[in-house]
């Protein structure tokens, strides 16, 4: 089987198909540094065809060699060139050592970083740190990072942004901030999760020809949700259909003051598709939402008992949204708990939750980091210094499917293999953007079988996402929840 162009590794995952490419398939690994480093030549000539004078850093490892490599095909190009060494050369190693040589036979020499090497140059060529890197950087090297970062020079990394954590993405002491990064073998989750996006900028990636076939034989750590998933997952209607054949949504939720938070999440499940949605809220909720959305059938409610008749009909329950804490949303929240339905359980909801010991399989939670960290009883940094361990701590700890929302949304389930979400933009630091989410995750759910739960909700968390990045196209400043219902039905109807 081949591996998806969609999957993504840990480092340790890339060095195991490095070993399969060198030792199973016979590929010289001095041959794949030679790919690489052309890759990376190709790729900087193609995007900076102008540029004449390059400065490449390079260290004493694996990614150094490469960084040779590109000196080599640089220098034979013509372009005036600067090798600055973050480590002595006669470290090198293997093909490494191999690629300084070739490097020095071409005429090639190297100097010590100096701030002052910044000054006209057109690029620069980072390959000090790949994925070995697993300390924060020394002060040599962080002082040539933050020098680079502070200049204005376009910067092109070498497999990772050096000071980049490959795995989680976490920045080690300080990482260099491309704006392209050419990454090779597999694609290094690091680079999708954490601070990654913020430095890895533009990624082109090349297998360096090693079979997709291969790489299937190493498991990845995640896989980027993507397009082709959502015409699998959203198949067009029969024609016979009718609104009974997709689920009955009850959102709970609009206390004093809030009534806002419920509106946007009925609305969010009808736009992604739900047969028939419910709002059970406080009494003088139920005007002003029926006002805004007449299709929402709502009822005001003092308590669990005012539920009962709505709890049979529902198919699926979305609580959470401007639920608050206090003895109505807790008595609520508690009724809700017990039933048999899929839950979709967000905001308020998820604090309420926080300490309890309560497991379930079929239901969803949508914290975001800070909620996240009250699930754990940790901080907000510890969640997001490895948001993919702390999406994995709440589902051993709570089962079902978690949803860790923010940059890079992971949607997960202890067992299975989780989505990461590579779509969305600043834009969406707005309140009800939550709200949304937790509507269309609910609505989707309702069309879906109980064991796709979890495509359901990576589905529903691209589909946000991806409606937001349409709805910040003249800018993400302003950018509120309700505008993304414009084009929130084009993406729940992919075209096949």
């Amino acid at each position: 089987m081949s591996a998806p162009a969609s999957f993504l590794y840990t480092p340790a995952a890339v060095r195991e198909i490095d070993r399969i490419a060198i030792e199973d398939i016979g590929i010289p690994d001095f041959e794949l540094m030679g790919r690489a480093g052309r890759l990376v030549w190709d790729t900087a000539r193609q995007l900076y065809p102008d540029s004449r004078r390059w400065l490449l850093l390079c260290g004493a490892g694996n990614n150094g060699g490469d960084g040779y490599v590109v000196a080599t095909l640089a220098r034979a190009a013509g372009l005036a060139v600067t090798v600055a060494a973050l480590a002595d050369p006669q470290r090198l190693r293997g093909a490494a050592a191999r690629a300084w040589e070739q490097y020095r036979s071409a005429g090639g020499d190297v100097v010590q970083f100096r701030d002052d090497l910044l000054a006209g140059t057109d690029l620069v060529i980072d390959a000090i740190f790949g994925t070995g890197l697993a300390r924060d950087l020394d002060d040599a090297c962080r002082q040539a990072v933050e020098a680079v970062n502070a200049a204005s020079v376009p910067v092109v990394a070498v497999d990772l942004p050096s000071g980049l954590d490959g795995a989680s993405g976490r920045v080690l002491g300080a990482a260099m901030r491309a704006d392209v990064t050419v990454t090779f073998i597999g694609r290094k989750q690091g680079l999708y999760l954490g601070a990654g996006p913020d430095h890895a900028g533009n990624i082109v990636f090349g297998d360096l020809g090693v079979p997709p076939a291969r790489v299937a034989q190493v498991a990845p750590g995640l896989r980027l949700f993507d397009g082709n998933d959502l015409s699998r997952l959203l198949p067009r209607r029969a024609r016979s259909a009718h609104k009974g054949n997709f689920g009955h949504v009850l959102v709970v939720g609009g206390n004093h003051g809030m009534a806002g938070a419920v509106r946007l999440a009925g609305e969010a499940a009808l736009r992604a598709g739900a047969g028939l949605v419910s709002v059970a809220t406080r009494p003088e909720n139920v005007a002003p939402v029926i006002a805004g959305r007449p299709e929402l059938m709502c009822r005001g409610v003092q308590g669990p008992v005012d539920l009962e008749d709505l709890l049979r009909r529902a198919t699926v329950i979305a609580v959470g949204p401007g639920l608050g804490m206090d003895a109505w949303a807790r008595n609520l929240l508690a009724a809700l708990l017990d039933q048999p339905q899929p839950l979709v359980v967000d905001a308020d909801a998820l604090n309420l939750l926080a300490g309890q010991s309560r497991r379930r399989g079929n239901w969803v939670l949508t914290p975001h980091p800070g909620e996240a960290a009250h699930l754990l009883g940790t901080g907000n940094a510890q969640v997001q210094s490895d948001r993919l361990q702390a999406m994995a701590d709440i589902c051993q700890r709570h089962g079902g499917v978690v949803v860790l929302k923010g940059r890079g949304t992971l949607v997960g389930r202890s067992g299975d293999l989780p989505y990461l979400i590579d779509a969305g933009n600043p834009g969406m630091a707005s309140a009800g953007m939550g709200d949304v989410l937790t509507g269309i995750i609910a609505g989707i759910v309702a069309q879906q079988r109980p064991d796709q739960l979890l495509d359901a909700a990576a589905c529903a968390a691209f589909v946000h996402a991806s409606a937001a990045d349409d709805a910040a196209r003249t800018g993400e400043r302003g950018l509120i929840a309700g505008d993304l219902f414009t084009s929130l039905r084009a993406w729940i109807n992919p075209k096949p």
